[in-house]
């Protein structure tokens, strides 16, 4: 996992060495970071941001990060625009292979169709040299929480007025009478 710019959140593992056990990772946003975060997503406000994560050891060479982000957002409404506020919870889980892994590349090597179980898990991503932005991962299922369309309690569209029928212009009657005599 290669992102553009780096993450407000980013916090590198050392996965070249993982203990059989794995490591357990807790992220706690800062201030500056929960203002960052808002900025890049376009929220009003980030008022806490917890991930709890265990990153351990995949099959031969890979690495497999599962936990939960957690955080209280301000977004505005979509209708009123005033400040609504959303818990987010996710669920991470997540599998890394180092890029030359043959695992990575199996099932793109093979001539023919490829199957893809959308209910299944995701496939591997991957990871150059000896270290994994867990933190990047985190702020990837903490954008995925997010409500594309918060509307707070009771808001609703003004109703839209009744459209009343409209005149018939001269083309139309004109229409009209030919369709019923046909």
């Amino acid at each position: 996992m290669q992102p553009a710019e780096k993450s407000p959140i980013s916090f590198d593992v050392d996965v070249a060495r993982l203990p059989k056990k794995g490591v357990s990772v807790a992220i706690e946003a800062t201030e500056a970071e929960r203002a960052a975060l808002a900025d890049v997503h376009g929220l009003l406000a980030v008022d806490r941001l917890r991930a709890d994560l265990a990153v351990s050891a995949w099959k031969r060479n890979g690495v497999r990060i599962e936990g939960r982000v957690v955080a209280d957002i301000v977004q505005s409404c979509v209708v009123t625009l005033e400040p609504v506020t959303n818990h987010i919870d996710e669920e991470i889980s997540a599998v890394f292979l180092p890029e030359d892994s043959k695992l990575g590349r199996e099932s793109f090597d093979v001539g023919g169709e490829i199957m893809i179980d959308v209910d299944g898990p995701d496939s591997p991503e991957t990871f150059s040299g000896d270290r994994i932005d867990v933190g990047a991962l985190v702020e990837e299922f903490f954008g995925l929480g997010i409500d594309p369309y918060p509307r707070k309690a009771g808001a609703a569209l003004p109703e839209a007025p009744s459209a009343s029928p409209r005149e018939e212009n001269e083309m139309q009657r004109k229409l009209r009478k030919l369709f019923r005599d046909s």
